[in-house]
């Protein structure tokens, strides 16, 4: 099969090689899938790259954990019905070497999750680590209808499906940029459709704006900047309230202790690769049949050859607003 690798760690252009690799084969529980279109997130990149001085997991690691293709070989307990079935797919590359970027990938059965008709592949290829994490965000400390769910940077891959599926269940939404300019970009995903309001960090008093839609606070914080936006989350969570956070830009954050105490605030960390299964399957349930629907606005870009995966991974560590995609098989 033609597949991209990395054997160590580094620059894209210095460590991802593109050839052919033997084909893979699915063992017990297991599916194999020809991969149309292979997703790529900073997840991705992070582990191509040095970022924590990590030592390389395998001798050699075909990246990326989310795709969509189609199911084209089973392995031992695996209902022969699944053969020829559209699927998208994730954690391919989660604690496994083998991941999208390659005409076949092997995951385990439910890994492989059916792709309704109206999906497209693209979409599917977008739904694995920023879905479920948002997923994750939003509904891990229970249901948020009624609720008032505050979403950081909104334009961001998780943060704008978390927005989209909190809007979805029937919460009060409110998407914050980090930048009044950035609102702009904001309105080319019709965010009339799943935020009650947008609002810039860069503003005049960003707590009063917050609180004037929201006098008691809000009940859910879904938070991509835990070390910079600390003090602010800490002067918006309502008591009892939870700050959901998948990422930080200082590795060692402070943040206001007392006054979250006060506040009984939940602090709940989030790594997808740990998810418990049952909440991966919940969340890809539910992923599903928000795409179905067309309940969820994701801006894509046009997928790129496998050869040019290495530009694919500076592209997304340059932060593009657009899901960047490979297509391995064309």
């Amino acid at each position: 099969m033609r597949a991209a690798w990395y054997e160590r760690r580094g620059a894209a252009a210095d460590v991802l090689q593109v050839g052919e690799l033997p084909d893979p084969h699915p063992g017990p529980g297991e599916v194999r899938v020809r991969v149309a279109v292979s997703g790529i997130n900073p997840g991705d990149t992070k582990k191509r790259s040095d970022w924590l001085g990590a030592p390389m997991p395998y001798p050699r690691v075909i990246p990326h954990s989310d795709g969509a293709g189609v199911v084209d070989e089973v392995g031992p307990g695996v209902d022969e019905e699944r053969l020829g079935h559209r699927v998208w797919v994730y954690g391919a590359q989660s604690y496994r070497a083998g991941g999208t970027a390659a005409q076949f990938t092997v995951v385990p059965a439910e890994q492989a999750v059916a792709l309704p008709d109206a999906v497209g592949d693209e979409v599917g290829a977008c739904l694995g680590i920023p879905g479920i994490t948002a997923h994750r965000a939003v509904f891990a400390d229970g249901p948020v209808a009624g609720r008032t769910v505050l979403v950081h940077g909104v334009l961001g891959a998780v943060s704008s499906m978390a927005a989209q599926l909190a809007h979805r269940a029937g919460a009060r939404v409110i998407g914050t940029v980090r930048r009044t300019a950035e609102l702009a970009q904001l309105q080319v995903l019709e965010p009339s459709r799943w935020l009650d309001t947008a609002l810039a960090l860069d503003g005049e008093d960003p707590v009063a704006a917050v609180r004037g839609i929201a006098p008691d606070g809000v009940d859910r914080i879904v938070e991509v900047s835990f070390s910079d936006n600390a003090d602010l989350d800490a002067a918006l969570v309502r008591n009892g309230g939870v700050i959901a956070a998948f990422a930080t830009r200082r590795a060692r954050p402070e943040f206001p202790f007392w006054t979250m105490l006060f506040e009984n605030t939940t602090i709940r960390l989030l790594g997808s690769d740990d998810f418990p299964a049952q909440a991966k399957r919940e969340a890809a349930a539910e992923l599903t049949q928000a795409a179905a629907a067309g309940d969820l606005l994701i801006p894509i870009a046009q997928p790129l050859a496998l050869e040019r995966i290495a530009e694919s991974h500076d592209q997304v560590d340059a932060g593009s607003r657009s899901r960047v995609l490979l297509s391995p098989s064309s």
